[in-house]
């Protein structure tokens, strides 16, 4: 494919469509995006730059994390402003803030001091209670609508999870106090046995999903959480148990993790993701170069470009630096410009043909 010679033609918008929160441009493209999606994820050759434009997100209303942190998508709607927060799957209090658009536990409501104590405060969900048929069904038109269907499971299973259990410090303490270490790591086992049975409800009533991202926040503005020995010992192993699960579902495993954390990138690899988008504060360049041939990045685009001019010059410069045979790269953070995408499609599409 890659080596259909690039066609004007296919900056042609042929339709817009409707995907339930935003509309999305139609081009007279050589292949869909999600076989282009596809062909990125499996073989390593797309045929143009991905971007969130060529996806679609469903995050079901079933899962309880999803009205907690004001992130139910697809078919399914809620009112943020009213009905965001409450309990999360483990019965976690979450406040939504309009403000900030986006939520945390409410202060003081913390339910574990100590590991330890963690069989007796916890908990665990009963994942086959969710209404996944409603949601399912609900979302029938948008499942069979041929789109890359990505599925977010918000607040993860271990670094993220532990904060909203015990605080942001107990928890940073608990991964490296010995006395908790025995605790913090049974914990972790059920914690992400849970995640596992998410996904298998996902596979069976969404079975259209092609991607599961997972959330676990590693870092700051200016340097990570915790150190590359702890990350590799404690969180690791949990990790790559979800991102095989995933893959044994046949669906591609990609990970949300915020903050300062290029020195923990190998952490990631380990664990087996299949792609990561780092935050601006991290050396994309860097990460690219190193690291590109081991994981697929996504490219966050901090400033949204005033003009059509500018965007056009932020595609070029995108290209210029990331657009590599071999070395596949997403643009990982939406925006809505029609002079962007069609640059970055043009310029990617020419750079990755033969």
């Amino acid at each position: 494919m890659s080596s259909i010679p690039f066609d004007e033609k296919e900056l042609n918008i042929l339709s817009v469509k409707d995907l339930g929160r935003r509309v999305k441009r139609i081009y007279d493209r050589p292949i869909s995006d999600a076989e282009n999606m596809s062909r990125t994820y499996r073989q390593r050759e797309p045929v143009w730059m991905p971007s969130p434009m060529d996806t679609l997100n469903i995050d079901p209303i079933c899962i309880p994390d999803n009205i907690a942190r004001g992130m139910v998508s697809g078919a399914e709607h809620i009112d943020n402003a009213t009905q965001a927060g409450g309990p999360d799957m483990y019965g976690i209090q979450w406040e939504y803030s309009m403000e900030a658009r986006g939520s945390m536990v409410r202060p003081g409501t913390e339910v574990l001091d100590d590991a330890n104590d963690w069989k007796e405060i916890i908990t665990l969900p009963d994942v086959d209670s969710w209404n996944w048929k409603e949601s399912a069904e609900a979302n029938r038109e948008l499942l069979q609508s041929g789109e890359w269907i990505t599925t977010t499971l918000y607040s993860g299973a271990w670094f993220e999870r532990l904060v909203s259990f015990m605080g942001f410090e107990n928890a940073a303490v608990a991964l490296i106090d010995e006395d908790q270490e025995d605790a913090v790591q049974e914990l972790f086992t059920a914690t992400t046995d849970v995640i596992c049975k998410v996904i298998d409800k996902i596979a069976e009533y969404f079975p259209q999903v092609n991607c599961i991202r997972v959330h676990d926040d590693w870092g700051g503005q200016a340097q990570p959480f915790f150190s590359l020995d702890t990350g590799m010992d404690v969180i690791v192993p949990h990790m790559k148990r979800t991102v095989d699960h995933i893959h044994s579902k046949g669906m591609i495993a990609d990970l949300h993790s915020c903050g300062y954390t290029e020195s923990r990138v190998e952490c990631f690899i380990e664990a087996g993701w299949d792609s990561w988008t780092p935050q601006p504060m991290n050396d994309m360049d860097m990460l690219f170069r190193e690291y590109g041939d081991k994981m697929i990045f996504g490219v966050r685009l901090e400033d949204r470009p005033e003009d059509d001019e500018a965007a056009v010059r932020l595609a070029d410069d995108i290209a210029d630096r990331f657009v590599v045979k071999g070395r596949p790269i997403r643009v990982g953070a939406f925006f809505d410009s029609e002079a962007f995408e069609k640059e970055l499609y043009r310029r990617s599409r020419l750079g990755y043909q033969d």
